[in-house]
């Protein structure tokens, strides 16, 4: 909720507890009352999110929300990020574990985006410090590297907050404070899985803590297990054979959410051939036959290959964390203080053999494998004189062989060819993460009023990934050139390779690899990164005089932080030689040096119409290794005209430095998917600028010759690829935004004075946002009149194998200052509380309902263009809430919760593409339900059982060819529940 009465509550409440636990453990009289004296000082000031000042008001000039421990518990969830992704000011997620099994780096890892501003623009604090970044050259947190059951609560304070946090705080905070002052054991098991009897789900974990003798220090451990297991496409049928949807061809309303099915990959681990003018393939059989028909008809079997067989909905994800808090009373009034984490993720990911086409080996002859060598023997009778023969490929099929042709000059036959290597193995990846994370500092009170914290922290997070089912590119083309030895056998033909134990490959047949020639043409792929964080600060508040309205307030400080991230892939991922993406090594770091400063003015208290009256500002200044200064200020207005009654308004300018990817990293390969080609249709008359600049490439013009109109295969379809670059001359961004609020308590009003009432409205706006130019619209504006773009395009000039004429090849995207972005709306969150006892009746119920209607969210690619509306698209929907209901007579509680996603529609820039109106596609909204029933026979156990997904609801339909959509989920997994119906038990035991 926004009023931080919750907070002030639990604060009491853990400090009560706390001497209760003393006195009943035989401490001194003395030592109790000292703890006493000491609570009554920390409740007397303390800091809250949003501001550095501290203060004895626990009301937030922000708008804040909490989620307390007793809702983390009732959730039962194993991440933090699956709690705060239902809450609605929270976007899809970048990466989670149901939407990153084609990653190559950073796949499981858990990150959130506040306002679908970006992951980047979301700045994730730990007890009110920066925590280290679980994605090499990021500034994202990687929330499986919290501690889910050591958090006290997470405050989520939303609009810009760099004046008071620093860089990456343009869309908001959200401050994650661990527990403390605990004293004794918890332990908690658990174990789940889904209703198809996978996603098996265990947790262990356990907290102790004690405090010293004379009540001086304090020290918690926290441990825990999770291992989540996975889901595959194949054991759900909406992801079970490889699809397309039909819409994305047609371009018809009606055909969007309508799959061709199956719609399988034309690599096929069989092979197929391209010979003269023939094409080859092998039935199931084993039979070499004509032709190639990727998914079949009335009267031949389908030839292609279903991917979907292979692939992950759910990574499984292992985590073994531990935490620690620690403080000591050093002298009266102040305390040294200790939190360490660490924690060790292993992540899997499997997705189907690799599709590999002749032009990775051969890409300088366009794809073309000899099959023909030319061979010097020396003469017998003439010594010194060579005759040139010709030998053939022995592994080669007569009927290819006879079929092929010389297709580049060289007067020997070649052929084109595509292969699945299942004999090779899976791809997917292997990848341990370590994070570790300690501060230390000093807190106190320097004098009455005036506090000092100091602190310093260290943090790094390491990454090891070992990868499969990739091949060594130059044994495989050594292996492939085979013949005949004078002894019949057949080798490779390069003296050197079969000094290297070459061992000859035939792709002619599924199964043709033998596992010696595999051992012999595979590269398993290695990755290794390494982020760290040195960051320290000095903070000082307190009062500097007294108004008539009261105490005037002020906070100041400086902070130093120093980010250092590298990225390294093997030497052949780095060089593109393992058939795969090419991914040069990152490398970057930077500091920044800060100052700060924050002032509270209390201007009328006590009068009329103005209870309480205040104005607070704050001001940053940085200065960046990298872009320089940069200055970010906020401004707020809180004013109660009574007790009950609250408004706020708030103005404020955040900046964000880019991060060290978006500064260095080189360029490296990516594989999207979800594009329009402009030219698809486009005749040898069609008129239009549009027409015209599609028929000026001539391998589209070629394309258009062949067909009468400009046509894609599947293969082209599914066949581009481009890559990313990073950019050394990035500056900052700026964002600006306006919060206006209020918050009701109603107090002695029947029915209502049991409710709090919490309204916001939000406008930000971003600008020189740094952004990657969307593929899209650098593909609609090169064939739309801005020339200029069309150098980030290439089509292939001619046929290559699968490949059509013309078809895009790569699209090349950077990042700039070039962009801007903007989202308003409004918040509303209704809490309830009533304990029906008092009135002679059973039970406590309460709930709480959060909402959010977004008003307008949209993206600007380059200045002076069109704005492109984000909001109320797949993973943005316009509307959404999250219900929390809970109830509990004696021993027994029960909670209810339900999120809601509203309707949501297609990609504006998709549907443009294809002539449609904004809005005028899309999907109905969805609701969740999760129950969850505690039992308490006895202080010391309780006993759960809960169900999430409670009615099974199936995820809508975002197939493959759709924007939003996963690979191999078929849907939007980061938005939707790809999984579906999942139970679990668990008992808790408290000493």
């Amino acid at each position: 909720m926004y009023k931080n009465s919750f907070l002030s509550n639990s604060i009491k409440y853990a400090l009560v507890g706390s001497a209760a636990v003393a006195a009943l453990s035989a401490f001194s009289v003395v030592a109790a009352e000292a703890d006493a004296v000491a609570a009554e000082k920390t409740i007397e000031k303390i800091e809250v999110t949003g501001s550095r000042i501290r203060s004895t008001d626990l009301q937030s000039f922000s708008p804040v929300q909490v989620i307390g421990a007793a809702e983390i518990d009732t959730s039962s969830v194993a991440n933090i990020q699956d709690l705060l992704l239902k809450n609605p000011a929270f976007g899809s997620p970048a990466i989670s574990r149901t939407n990153s099994n084609f990653s190559t780096a950073s796949a499981g890892v858990a990150t959130v985006d506040l306002r679908n501003l970006g992951t980047s623009r979301t700045l994730v604090l730990v007890n009110g410090r920066r925590f280290v970044a679980g994605i090499p050259g990021e500034s994202a947190v990687d929330l499986n590297s919290i501690p889910t059951q050591f958090i006290e609560r997470v405050e989520v304070m939303t609009g810009g907050a760099s004046a008071v946090y620093g860089s990456d705080a343009v869309a908001g905070v959200v401050n994650i404070i661990y527990k403390k002052e605990f004293e004794g054991v918890e332990f908690d098991v658990q174990s789940g899985q889904s209703s198809e009897g996978d996603s098996e789900e265990t947790q262990v974990q356990f907290t102790m803590g004690t405090s010293s003798a004379d009540g001086k220090g304090n020290i918690m451990v926290h441990g825990a297990y999770t291992d989540q297991g996975a889901v595959y496409s194949r054991d759900r049928d909406f992801a079970a054979v490889d699809q397309y949807s039909q819409g994305a061809i047609t371009g018809l309303p009606e055909d969007m959410f309508t799959p061709i099915r199956p719609y399988y990959s034309s690599y096929a681990p069989q092979g197929r051939f391209y010979a003269g003018d023939k094409q080859f393939t092998y039935d199931k059989a084993g039979n070499l036959i004509e032709g190639f028909s990727t998914n079949g008809s009335d009267t031949r079997d389908a030839d292609g290959f279903n991917r979907s067989n292979f692939r992950t909905i759910a990574i499984p994800t292992e985590r073994y964390l531990l935490a620690t808090n620690a403080k000591y009373e050093i002298f009266d009034g102040w305390n040294a203080f200790l939190e360490g984490t660490y924690a060790s993720s292993q992540t899997k990911t499997q997705l189907e053999p690799f599709p590999l086409a002749s032009d990775s080996i051969y890409g300088a002859s366009g794809g073309q494998l000899p099959i023909e060598f030319e061979n010097f023997i020396e003469s017998a009778t003439n010594p010194g004189e060579y005759e040139r023969t010709v030998v053939r490929n022995p592994l080669v099929p007569d009927a290819i062989f006879n079929a092929a042709t010389d297709t580049n000059g060289d007067g020997l036959k070649d052929i084109f060819f595509t292969r699945r290597l299942a004999d090779v193995g899976n791809r997917g990846n292997v990848a341990d993460r370590d994070t570790f994370r300690i501060v230390g500092g000093i807190d106190g009170e320097i004098t009455d009023g005036w506090y000092m914290d100091a602190y310093y922290g260290y943090g790094q997070t390491k990454e090891s990934q070992v990868s499969s089912g990739q091949v060594n590119v130059l044994n495989f083309k050594s292996a492939l050139e085979a013949i005949t030895d004078e002894d019949g056998n057949v080798v490779c033909r390069d003296a050197t390779a079969r000094s290297q134990n070459c061992v000859p490959v035939s792709v002619f047949g599924d199964g043709s690899i033998t596992p010696e020639a595999a051992a012999y043409i595979s590269a398993p792929g290695l990755l290794s990164t390494f982020t760290s964080q040195k960051v320290a600060g000095l903070n000082i508040s307190g009062d500097l005089f007294e108004l008539p309205a009261g105490m005037v307030g002020i906070a100041g400080g400086i902070e130093y932080r120093e980010e250092f991230a590298r990225s390294e892939f093997d030497a052949l991922q780095q060089a593109g030689l393992n058939a795969g993406n090419a991914i040069p090594r990152t490398e970057g770091k930077f500091d920044v040096i800060e100052y700060f400063t924050e002032l509270n003015v209390p201007l009328i208290a006590d009068a009329f119409m103005a209870k309480q009256l205040n104005l607070r500002g704050a001001v940053r200044l940085s200065d960046y290794s990298t872009v320089g200064n940069t200055e970010s200020w906020n401004v707020a207005l809180d004013w109660a005209p009574i007790d009950e009654v609250r408004f706020r308004a708030i103005r404020a300018q955040s900046t964000r430095a880019p991060n060290i990817n978006e500064l260095y990293s080189p360029p490296s390969q990516d594989f999207p998917s979800g594009l329009t080609d402009p030219c698809l249709g486009v005749s040898a008359t069609s008129t239009g600028a549009q027409s015209d600049a599609c028929r000026a490439d001539a391998g589209v013009m070629a394309n258009i010759q062949a067909n009468g109109v400009f046509a894609l295969n599947q293969s082209d379809i599914q066949g581009v690829s481009g890559y990313n670059r990073g950019n050394p001359d990035l500056d900052a961004e700026t964002g600006k935004s306006w919060t206006f609020g209020v918050t009701v308590s109603p107090e002695g009003i029947a029915v209502v004075e049991d409710f709090d009432f919490n309204v916001d409205y939000f406008d930000i706006e971003i600008d020189d946002a740094i952004v990657p130019t969307d593929r899209q619209y650098i593909l609609d504006e090169c064939y739309g009149g801005n020339s200029a773009l069309c150098s980030f395009v290439t089509r292939r000039a001619a046929n290559m194998g699968p490949n059509s004429a013309g078809s895009l090849e790569y699209i090349d995207s950077g990042v700039t200052n070039s962009g801007g972005f903007g989202t308003k709306g409004l918040d509303v969150v209704v809490s309830y509380s009533k304990d029906f006892e008092d009135y002679g009746l059973a039970g406590q119920v309460n709930g709480r309902i959060s909402y959010t209607h977004v008003i307008d969210g949209y993206e600007i690619p380059l200045p002076g263009a069109d704005k492109e509306t984000f909001n109320g698209e797949i993973g943005a929907p316009k509307n959404k809430f999250y219900l929390s209901l809970g109830y509990k007579y004696e021993d027994v509680s029960i909670a209810w919760n339900t999120t809601f996603i509203g309707e949501s529609f297609l990609d504006d820039s998709f549907l443009s593409s294809m002539e449609l109106e904004p809005e005028s596609v899309g999907v109905g909204s969805v609701t969740y339900h999760d129950l969850n029933i505690s039992y308490q026979p006895f202080d010391m156990a309780e006993f759960y059982v809960g169900v999430n997904n409670l009615f099974d609801k199936a995820p809508p339909p975002i197939i493959s060819g759709l924007p939003g959509s996963n690979t191999g989920a078929e849907t939007d997994a980061g938005t939707y529940d790809a999984i579906g119906r999942r139970y679990y038990a668990g008992v808790r035991f408290k000493f």
